[in-house]
């Protein structure tokens, strides 16, 4: 099987390229942001898409902030299903190996629907899927249910494009606890709404797998998020049901939404910054370790389009591995990667100085 690996900068031209890198300070609002003065084209070829670039000509609306309004069946639903996973931290000692086996499996087809679906695949397109691959990796998706793909795509390339702006849904200059599941429980700051409805999905409009669960998306996630997980060890094994339905169910949910969330506030606020020292996302291998990979969050910012999100392979990376065991299946190909010649002349010209990631 024939699995493509696109480096950024690998051309005869590689050195002429690197040789005439630039940068310049562009402000926004109070935060300074070297940009590199390339053309993203010249710079990542056809490796992502330039609405995960950050966009420096955006300024944030002088005067107050909106009040905030919050959402209270989202406080009072988010409230319970924390209440639930308690419970379910507590009924563990008293669960079947087999059904905490079975909670471990669900936890990884949760996150690999967030971490290689939506996240590498569709947001970033850091590599290709075929029609198999992006069955399943939907079908994870819902599993994990942090909205249908477009939704998170659309939410993502906001993220990117206006990072720690207004703009930006889980914005962490507004906090920890905001960045973490806050966002979640309030209503959208209006420029994220205004400058979300600017991205360019029709990418994933295209897709029509990804449609298709769109259309479908409330009874998938019933059936694959809480029903099926709760039934097998149930069925199977003749686990408890109480204890089949807080255990693989809600604590694996509840720990899997935990996971993404810190990549929006730990991986933005612990850290250090060896690729770019001037944007706040930081290399927080604890995140990358609990998140499957997404915590090498300095790098990824500044290479968004890599599809392995981190310059060390399979380390805290179980996403990197499974995109690599999937091109040699033949199920992926053409993922895209950073030479180490670019990433080395990056971390001289914008890193703090750390050699090492984390």
């Amino acid at each position: 099987v024939h699995c493509r690996l696109s480096k950024e900068f690998s051309s005869p031209h590689t050195s002429t390229i690197v040789g005439t890198l630039t940068s310049q300070v562009s402000r926004n609002g109070h935060a300074v942001k070297e940009k590199a003065v390339l053309n993203h084209e010249d710079l990542a070829g056809d490796q992502g898409t330039v609405d995960d670039t950050f966009d420096d000509t955006y300024h944030e609306k002088e005067g107050p902030r909106p009040p905030l309004k919050y959402v209270w069946r989202n406080i009072i639903l988010m409230s319970l299903l924390h209440l639930g996973g308690i419970l379910g931290l507590i009924l563990v000692p008293y669960a079947k190996i087999q059904t905490l086996a079975w909670a471990v499996l669900c936890f990884v087809v949760n996150a690999l629907g967030i971490t290689a679906g939506a996240h590498r695949l569709w947001s970033h397109r850091t590599y290709k899927a075929t029609l198999p691959l992006r069955i399943f990796l939907t079908i994870a998706n819902s599993v994990a249910f942090q909205n249908d793909i477009y939704e998170w795509v659309r939410d993502h390339r906001v993220h990117h494009k206006f990072s720690e702006t207004d703009a930006d849904p889980h914005n962490a200059k507004r906090g920890f606890f905001f960045s973490h599941v806050g966002w979640l429980l309030v209503r959208k700051h209006p420029d994220v709404i205004e400058h979300g409805q600017k991205i360019d999905l029709s990418d994933v409009r295209a897709d029509k797998v990804v449609m298709f669960q769109r259309r479908y998306y409330k009874p998938s996630v019933v059936l694959l998020c809480f029903t099926l997980p709760a039934v097998v060890p149930w069925y199977f094994w003749e686990e408890s049901i109480i204890i089949s339905f807080f255990i693989p169910a809600i604590l694996r949910y509840v720990i899997g939404l935990n996971a993404a969330w810190l990549v929006n506030s730990a991986a933005h606020m612990f850290g250090n910054r060896p690729y770019d020292k001037n944007i706040n996302p930081r290399e927080n291998p604890l995140v990358s370790l609990g998140a499957l990979g997404e915590g090498f969050h300095n790098y990824h910012h500044t290479f968004p389009y890599d599809y392995s999100a981190s310059e060390f392979g399979w380390r805290f990376n179980l996403t990197t591995a499974f995109i690599d065991l999937m091109c040699l299946l033949g199920l992926a190909s053409d993922r895209k990667r950073v030479s180490k010649e670019a990433i080395l002349a990056r971390k001289r010209r914008t890193g703090e100085g750390s050699q090492k990631s984390g």
